[in-house]
């Protein structure tokens, strides 16, 4: 190295001779180009004309929208920016939106028009108009959600390092292939065929003390057998009939192939119709074909069989991928579910798949070594309760979760939920919600579990809140104004869209043609006179004044009303959920008479309850099912059936949770006499549980969250249920009870119009609610006053009022509507049309419309009357006993109603029959 000569870099330009660089030459014209003209011949340029874009494609040209930059007023020299936003001028007054959060940054005056590039200032801000925007994607609020908002055209394709989840190292990815069922050679030479799931497991795991071969176990085999073809060649057949294909990607990893991914045929033959594209939907969601996250929401009702298609999801995930030749899509599955339900979902797993196809791990008091989960391979899935996971997380933090299913998602309401943030801290980000009922109280948490499973689709939560939930909510008031409304329908219609694309909801009519029919009762019973004294005295005492302005003590005032409304007697129960009676009932208990303390004959409710289950027990072979919110009421009905010698099973939450489905299986499995009612808690066993051993339920108390009261209500109407249900849900007419369902309508209204993409809207407003501690003692229903509903209260359908008659006068040529006189006007008829008008300014108010209102005075009236009356009123004929007997479609509880001393004032009965 030392004795070479230096040589020049080959990027240095070689020099002259002399050591100058070399002169440029000069261009002279001969040397300009034939095609290119030279300066004195160049033509003048042609001016075009540009002309400017219209101002606004909105066809009101009173309303104009653009998308703006805007920053703060500033006086530096280098001015940048500070966000997005959107102006809207209505009537020559501008509003400023910022794009990213909602919030509104200013308002004022604005009456100059506005091309892309003006400069403006308003509310402190300065502005540059950056382009124009129609007013129905203003309406919609997609402009407000960036780039989240539009929906993908096309599926997800892969990138071109595109790597599958869960790919496993070494000898777990041959063990992997080897369960295809791949053909081998044997050690006689011939090929052994290992078309079972657990061939290539023999030889490795051969006993030593044997020379014996392992016997494969006894499973019905639905795997293709291999070929010598290149072909790709999927698990299972998709030519087989009735076999279930899954959607293929988009798009393929370079040098591979894709394959299709058939459900197994194990499961596949057990699927209904909506069960299979169920699990279609799933398989697209969580593999990013329909949008740009991997998360679901199956939203299904009850009985539908959620936990069957998500089994099947996890089968074909643990099994297939169509991807060729790589490793399952999904080798680690978590499910999280309230801690009733474990057990519940493995009995599932293993009747479905057995215990040999699969492993799986129940994290419970006995069970603590989640790494037998995470780094073992005998186990693929786990399940969890809500509460375990906060005590396992960190150990679940060491391994790969490659899904995580949340049953009953709609406890996780809150970002700041424990649960929710331990399945966040896991990093999974394929993330499915099983729950009846996604959307209970209002949209801020239906916002929590979109974003749980599709983090930031519908941006940030202040945003949501401004963007769709107050346009929406504002737009369901019935005092709402037509810009209020056309803006939140729009809005709706644009949530609607977008959740769309990861949620699937399906009701229970799709049963309809597998499930006998239903019919259900809303019972309003009448207040006894004690009880209506009780419920009087508590509020005319000085604690009453004093909780209308203190809201713990109207939260304890809610509870004391509601043990009224079931018995007063329940207010001496020593078995209270605060162990010590409070001062508000210490001080509330020398107002009631010691008599109507100490029985329980004073409950209208539990009198009902009387009647109704000694109908049934003598007049029929069925079984009731009897839940309650409260222990201290299960105690007061256990005391009812024992002193009438009927057999029962109770469940609650002092119940352990080995002996719970015991319980279950025994009251399904046993004759009447053994066990003929299922005393229910709600909060302990509402959800999961099968209960098809009765075919009639009752709820004795009403919950705040509608949702509680319809996952009690589906225990028997569910698969395997042999005859017609009945449900009856008791209230209080006039009392607390009435009104808490009035708030369970207008939550479910708004669950409707979100979740199941149905036009309803808020029953009633917020001045009608007020009177939420008022006891209406009046004869009339409160709840059909509210609707304005024209019927006959005797369970025919409402009224349809005919358009108004117009008298005109012939002779005059203006055609000028006569005015009538005052003694010619019905006013009777006038006060029905205003009702009917009223209604019919909301439209969209249908749920309780779809039932028939009777009002049982007409059924004891009608009692010994011929059964065909006489026409009155001009030719209009009553509705006879059996016409009514039709509507109720309940003979049982029709004999109930026809009781003298019958406590029930009013009945909403609808039959899916």
């Amino acid at each position: 190295m030392i004795g070479k000569p230096f040589r020049p870099p080959s990027f240095v330009r070689p020099t002259s001779s002399s050591g100058e660089p070399p002169a440029k030459k000069r261009r002279i014209s001969s040397d300009v180009p034939p095609s290119r003209p030279t300066p004195g011949e160049r033509k003048p340029l042609i001016a075009v004309e540009n002309p400017a874009p219209p101002p606004s494609p909105s066809p009101d040209p009173n309303e104009q929208y653009y998308t703006v930059l805007w920053r703060k007023y500033t006086t530096k020299k280098n001015k940048t920016w500070d966000g997005d936003g959107v102006l809207a001028i209505i009537g020559a007054f501008a509003t400023l939106t910022d794009s990213d959060t909602g919030k509104e940054l200013g308002r004022g005056a604005c009456n100059r028009p506005l091309l892309p590039g003006s400069a403006l200032s308003l509310g402190g801000k300065e502005l540059e108009i950056d382009s124009v925007i129609r007013k129905e994607e203003y309406l919609s609020g997609r402009i407000f959600l960036g780039g989240t908002a539009a929906p993908p055209a096309e599926p997800k394709r892969a990138k071109p390092g595109y790597k599958p989840l869960a790919a496993g190292k070494g000898k777990a990815r041959q063990t992997s292939e080897s369960l295809l069922g791949r053909k081998t050679k044997g050690k006689d030479g011939g090929e052994v065929d290992k078309n079972d799931e657990y061939s290539d497991l023999a030889a490795e795991f051969k006993p030593a003390s044997s020379g014996k071969h392992f016997k494969t176990p006894l499973l019905s085999t639905t795997v293709v057998p291999r070929t010598n073809s290149s072909a790709p060649q999927p698990r299972h057949d998709p030519n087989q009939a009735n076999a279930l294909v899954m959607r293929r990607p988009a798009s393929c990893p370079k040098g591979k192939q894709i394959v299709d991914v058939v459900v197994d045929p194990v499961l596949g033959k057990f699927l209904r119709d909506h069960q299979r594209e169920g699990v279609q939907f799933l398989y697209e969601c969580v593999m990013g074909m329909r949008c740009e996250g991997e998360g679901a929401i199956m939203a299904d009702e009850m009985g539908l069989g959620k936990t069957l298609q998500t089994i099947t999801l996890l089968w074909t995930l643990m099994k297939q991928n169509p991807i060729y030749e790589s490793t399952p899509v999904v080798t680690k599955a978590l499910i999280v579910c309230p801690a009733g339900l474990v057990d519940n979902w493995r009995r599932e797993f293993r009747k479905w798949l057995g215990n040999e196809r699969i492993g799986v791990f129940v994290a419970d008091g006995k069970n603590r070594r989640i790494s037998n989960f995470t780094m073992g391979k005998s186990y693929n899935i786990m399940i969890v309760g809500y509460e375990m996971l906060r005590v396992v997380q960190e150990e679940l933090k060491k391994g790969k979760i490659d899904i995580v299913v949340a049953d009953e998602g709609h406890r996780l309401k809150t970002a700041n939920n424990k649960a929710m943030q331990a399945i966040q801290s896991l990093n999974t980000e394929r993330r499915i919600i099983l729950s009846g009922t996604p959307l209970q109280n209002d949209l801020g948490e239906f916002f929590t579990a979109i974003d749980f499973v599709n983090p930031g689709l519908l941006g940030q939560r202040s945003a949501f809140k401004r963007t769709f939930e107050g346009p929406i909510v504002r737009s369901r008031q019935p005092d709402a104004s037509e810009p209020e409304l056309e803006k939140g329908e729009a809005r709706w219609k644009e949530l609607v869209s977008l959740t769309s694309q990861f949620m699937i909801r399906r009701t229970a009519e799709v049963l309809s043609k597998y499930l006998p029919p239903k019919t259900e009762h809303i019972v309003f019973c009448k207040p006894t006179p004690a009880q209506a004294a009780a419920y009087r005295s508590i509020l005319g005492s000085p604690v009453f004044t004093v909780a209308l302005g203190n809201t713990d003590m109207a939260l304890q005032l809610i509870n004391v009303l509601k043990k009224v409304c079931n018995s007063p007697a329940l207010l001496k129960s020593k078995k209270d959920a605060d162990d010590t009676p409070s001062e508000m009932l210490q001080s509330l208990l020398p107002l009631i008479p010691p008599n109507v303390l100490n029985s329980n004959s004073s409950s209208a409710k539990l009198r009902v309850l009387d009647s109704l289950i000694h109908r049934i027990y003598t007049t029929t072979e069925e079984k009731i099912v009897i839940v309650s919110n409260y222990t201290m009421t299960l105690d007061m009905i256990e005391r009812l059936l024992v002193s009438l010698s009927y057999s029962y099973l109770r469940l609650d939450g002092s119940t352990p949770a080995k002996n719970r489905q015991a319980l279950v299986e025994k009251f399904n499995k046993t004759p009447k006499k053994t066990s003929f009612a299922f005393l229910l808690s709600a909060k302990a066993g509402g959800v999961g549980l099968n209960l098809i051993g009765a075919s009639r339920i009752v709820l004795f108390d009403i919950d705040w969250n509608p949702a509680t009261d319809l996952q009690a209500m589906a225990r028997i109407h569910r698969d395997g249920q042999k005859l017609p249900c009945k449900v009856y849900r008791f209230l209080v007419q006039g009392g607390l009870d009435e009104k808490i369902y009035q708030r369970q309508v207008m939550k479910m209204g708004l669950a409707n119009a979100v979740v199941d993409n149905k036009a309803s809207a808020s029953s009633f407003s917020r001045e009608e609610l007020k009177d939420l501690f008022r006891l209406d003692e009046r004869e009339t229903c409160q709840t059909h006053d509210l609707l304005g509903c024209t019927c006959d209260c005797k369970g025919s359908p409402e009224v349809k009022l005919e358009p108004l008659e117009v008298v005109e006068d012939e002779e005059d040529e203006d055609d000028v509507p006569l005015l009538r006189k005052a003694s010619q006007v019905d006013m009777d008829e006038q006060e029905a049309r205003i009702k009917a008008r009223r209604a019919a300014k909301q439209p969209k108010l249908t749920m309780l419309f779809d039932y028939r209102h009777i009002d049982t005075k007409h059924l004891r009236d009608m009692e010994g009357a011929p059964e065909t009356i006489d026409l009155v009123d001009g030719g209009s004929p009553k509705m006879d006993v059996d016409e009514m007997a039709l509507a109720m479609d309940d003979d049982v509880f029709l004999e109930v109603l026809k009781e003298p001393f019958c406590k029930v004032g009013f009945v909403f009965t609808k039959s899916s029959s």
